[in-house]
Formats: structure tokens, sequence, C-alpha cells
């Protein structure tokens, strides 16, 4: 039965995404195609609200288990991995090449190659942004409003309104409910 699911879930998602995003990697990447890109993706993601953009050459695997909210922006060369689940909430900025997987590879018998996969579902909350080159671990929750500064490793649960920055990420500032906090 699982493999009927599995089966399902690559003709029902997975090869329409590549699809789509082999037919519009052409477009530059400007604010109609991103808009384009985001309209023709929607409908095989397992919940998208409006205004869903997205750039050229990002790889969704997994897409019968992600949750987009809206306004939400995913930029060039982005790598998610939906496996075990994840949640973007609204307004959220996902910069260019970032990594985030819900997925983690075990060590078994000196090595990793065959050791089972763990999964643990990724919640982006409200209005947060994940700057370029970032990569994000299964199983961590970045709360509302929170910047993960770039070139950052996130292994743990990120505070709602803070900065954090580094290898692996670690808490820099809070930040104020205002529009004049900058970085």
């Amino acid at each position: 039965m699982n493999d009927i699911i599995k089966i399902f879930n690559q003709l029902r998602y997975n090869i329409p995404v590549s699809l789509i995003s082999t037919l519009t990697g052409f477009l530059p990447d400007n604010r109609y195609s991103v808009k384009i890109r985001g309209k023709l993706l929607k409908p095989f993601l397992k919940s998208c609200g409006s205004n869903f953009q997205i750039g050229r050459d990002v790889t969704l695997l997994n897409t019968n288990n992600i949750y987009i909210g809206d306004n939400v922006y995913i930029a060039k060369g982005t790598w998610l991995n939906c496996n075990g689940g994840m949640h973007i909430g609204n307004e959220v900025l996902i910069a260019p090449y970032v990594t985030i997987s819900t997925q983690q590879h075990t060590y078994k018998n000196n090595s990793y190659r065959f050791g089972e996969s763990m999964n643990g579902k990724v919640v982006i909350e409200d209005g947060s942004w994940i700057t370029s080159h970032c990569s994000v671990k299964q199983g961590v929750n970045i709360g509302k409003g929170s910047l993960v500064a770039a070139n950052s490793s996130v292994i743990k649960d990120v505070d709602a309104y803070t900065v954090v920055g580094g290898v692996p990420a670690k808490f820099i500032k809070s930040l104020s409910n205002n529009n004049e906090d900058s970085i």
C-alpha cells in the first residue's frame, strides 16, 4: 500500500512540479515571472495561500507535505525537502540558495550511506526571513518575525523576534516590533 501512495504522490505532486520548473526556467526572475511560477505551482502543493512567488532553479521535493501561507517568496536556487512536513507561515522570505531539509541521515555500521532516515517537521513562522546560503535542519521551529543571518546553519529552534547567525546559528540580538529596527 505504501508503494502505491508513493507512486500516486510522484504522479500527483513531484512530476508536475519538476515539469513546471523546467518549462519556466527560461523566464527571468522579475516581479511578473515569479508570480506566474507561483500560480502554476500552487495546485501541486499540499496547501498554498495567495500571492505565492518563486524564483528559478528552486528544487521542491515531496510537495505533498508542504503548507505555505500568504505572501511567501522563495528565491532562486533554494532546495526544500518536505518529506517530514514543512509549514511556511505568512509573509516569509527565503533568500537565494537556502537549503531546508525535513530529513536527516543516521549513522549505522560505520556509515551514513545505509543508516535510517529521521524525519522532523520544519516550521517557519509568520514574517521570518531566512537569508542567503543558510541551511535549516529537520525538526527546527523558526519563531515569528525572526531573521537568520547569511551563511548560517540552524540546528535548533529560534525564538520569535530574534536575529541568529553563525555555524551553528546562535542568538545575536532581539528585534523590537517597530518599523525602525535594522540589522
